[in-house]
């Protein structure tokens, strides 16, 4: 089964959230993360769900999805968001 990482992000300092955007990216290509959605257009079909940015990662496994928010380049992709934005973030078992 694969391993999903879904992320609803406010950005609050776009220019900070840039530096993090590079961090996230490395740490997409060590860990071999396919990326499915990584902003673009958002249009809510039903309920009160407000979201500004959502990303969808795909990994092989559920426990290489998981892996990856612990990877050192995540972990300063982490550091460089502190402040930079809201995040929530789940990793979820799928196809």
């Amino acid at each position: 089964m694969s391993g999903y990482i879904i992320a609803h992000v406010q950005v609050t300092n776009p220019t900070q959230y840039e530096e993090y955007k590079k961090w996230s990216t490395a740490a997409m290509q060590a860990t071999g993360a396919e990326v499915c959605v990584r902003g673009g257009r958002v249009e809510v079909l039903e309920g009160d769900w407000t979201p500004e940015r959502i990303v969808i990662l795909k990994f092989p496994t559920f426990d290489a999805a998981k892996a990856f928010y612990e990877t050192p380049e995540y972990l300063k992709a982490r550091e460089a968001r502190e402040g930079a934005a809201i995040m929530r973030m789940v990793v979820v078992e799928g196809l």
